[in-house]
């Protein structure tokens, strides 16, 4: 027979670690530099990343 796994209850603190500033529109931003030049417009952007969920917000400059 296989070994038993246990499994472990995450509390709600864990659970929702870090998506509660971002769902109340508290995001932590940062530069992402992987995109910094638009095709399309012609134009430079500046994209900025959430650390915590993972949206992203361009800037046209």
């Amino acid at each position: 027979m296989g070994d038993v796994i246990p499994f472990r209850k995450r509390d709600s603190k864990e659970k929702t670690r870090g998506k509660t500033l971002c769902r109340e529109g508290f995001h932590k931003w940062s530069v992402w530099k992987d995109k910094q030049f638009d095709v399309k417009a012609g134009k430079l952007i500046t994209v900025y990343r959430c650390d915590r969920c993972g949206t992203t917000k361009v800037e046209a400059h």
